[in-house]
């Protein structure tokens, strides 16, 4: 299970986390502010400004209250299963993107070009955006090659 749907996290924790982390990894979203790091064995995503990562907080949090029902996810503060959480980032974002026609898949130009068109993300057509996460679907892995290929 993971908690990076929620507002106030993601996978790596720190004070600064990428709330993004899921789709930026699975590169179905960019960001400029977003630098990676090696973890040991595994690899996290931290944000280089304090505002823009209250500004994906909301929009994250947003996006877990707006397609909670559609989606059957638990409730805030309860963890989201890894593949909820790539539907409600992976989905989100592209949802986002669509909606906005922005030119790149840029979170941050995304998140600003948000708010010089609706005023707020609150005013997003939530409906659209719905429908979009509810209808993502993650990528298919390729077929390994069988044991005597």
């Amino acid at each position: 299970m993971d908690d990076s749907g929620s507002a106030a996290s993601s996978c790596c924790h720190g004070p600064s986390a990428c709330v993004f982390t899921k789709a930026l990894m699975a590169r179905s979203a960019s960001c400029e502010l977003a630098t990676r790091h090696a973890l040991g064995e595994t690899d996290a995503m931290t944000c280089g400004s304090p505002v823009a990562q209250a500004n994906c907080t909301t929009l994250s949090a947003l996006l877990r209250e707006r397609a909670g029902f559609v989606l059957r996810l638990p409730r805030p503060p309860s963890p989201l299963p890894h593949v909820k959480a790539l539907q409600l980032q992976c989905g989100g974002l592209i949802a986002l993107q669509r909606i906005l026609e922005a030119p790149d898949d840029d979170v941050h130009h995304m998140i600003g070009l948000a708010h010089e068109r609706h005023g707020s993300l609150l005013d997003l057509p939530w409906r659209a955006m719905v429908d979009a996460i509810a209808a993502w679907q993650p990528r298919r892995r390729r077929p390994q090659p069988g044991p005597g290929a």
